[in-house]
């Protein structure tokens, strides 16, 4: 018998703060940090329609390019804020 996936794409979110239901997936909570939320979201909607990661490869190469972005973005933030702390006097 197979395992049920991590990653139940058939689940749509409710709006509604109120549901206990659902918690908040620390993955998601990662992602919206991002700003890459809604390409993601996009790229899940198309894996649930399809069942296929083949058939979402824009979806996937729109997530991985706004992922590579917000990783370089924060590399460099994080080379300046070492360069500043280094040349801080102590």
């Amino acid at each position: 018998m197979a395992s049920p996936s991590p990653h139940d794409r058939s689940k749509k979110k409710t709006s509604d703060p109120s549901d206990d239901d659902e918690v908040e997936d620390p993955v998601e909570r990662m992602i919206s940090r991002t700003g890459c939320a809604e390409l993601h979201e996009a790229l899940q909607d198309c894996m649930a329609e399809h069942q296929d990661w083949r058939a979402c490869q824009s979806h996937v190469g729109a997530f991985k390019k706004c992922m590579s972005a917000h990783y370089k973005a924060r590399q460099e933030h994080l080379s300046q804020v070492r360069r500043t702390a280094n040349n801080m006097p102590t």
